[in-house]
């Protein structure tokens, strides 16, 4: 990780009023919450925690879907801005509160989902991070992120290399494959940007 948790909290807290703006003038965002949306597909008996909620994009559009949302972010702007969204769509299934990749602060998951928000941890951090989420116990797990489908080209990021740290499908392939998963989707939505689908247990088996 490039930054603290600390600071990285901090820089999420100073943008949160703008954040939603700015990331929904990028297609490829959109399309990332789309297909996370789309492949995680709850049902009403299902609890699904969706961590690096942000401002909540994806934990409030599951909300109908699901029985029950959790969302978990290091940035107390972030997600008091998700709360004020939950309120004025009405929706009471969804729970905002801290928590962080390698401590999730959740019980357990039928589905885990997450978006736009690991690319912030090293290779090894990635790895801690979802041996976590697998812990969890959920059935699947749906990662849309910046990651490398080749060579990036230097001078067109798709991030801020700065404060980011994407890794290669390859290795996250590896990583959820090690913490029990099979990969059972891939969506490339950019050369720098795509959506894992990982499943396990009786979903991967039907």
């Amino acid at each position: 990780m490039k930054k603290s948790l600390e600071e990285h909290a901090s820089r999420f807290d100073d943008v949160a009023g703008e954040y939603d703006d700015s990331q929904n003038d990028t297609e490829e965002y959109r399309a990332c919450v789309s297909l996370v949306v789309d492949h995680a597909d709850p049902g009403p008996e299902d609890t699904v925690a969706d961590l690096g909620t942000g401002t909540g994009a994806i934990a409030l559009a599951l909300a109908d879907d699901a029985g029950e949302v959790v969302g978990r972010d290091i940035s107390e702007g972030m997600m008091e801005r998700a709360r004020e969204k939950a309120d004025e769509q009405g929706i009471e299934n969804v729970e905002f509160g801290e928590g962080r990749f390698r401590e999730p602060n959740v019980e357990s998951a039928d589905i885990a989902v997450s978006n736009f928000a690991m690319h912030h941890l090293s290779d090894g951090e990635k790895r801690e991070a979802v041996e976590a989420i697998a812990e969890l116990g959920p059935r699947k797990f749906v990662l849309g992120d910046v990651m490398f489908f080749g060579e990036p080209n230097p001078d067109e990021p798709f991030y801020s290399p700065e404060v980011d740290d994407p890794s290669t499908v390859g290795h996250l392939a590896d990583v959820l494959t090690e913490a029990g998963f099979a990969l059972t989707a891939v969506e490339r939505v950019h050369e720098q940007v795509g959506v894992l689908v990982a499943e396990r247990g009786e979903s991967v088996e039907e």
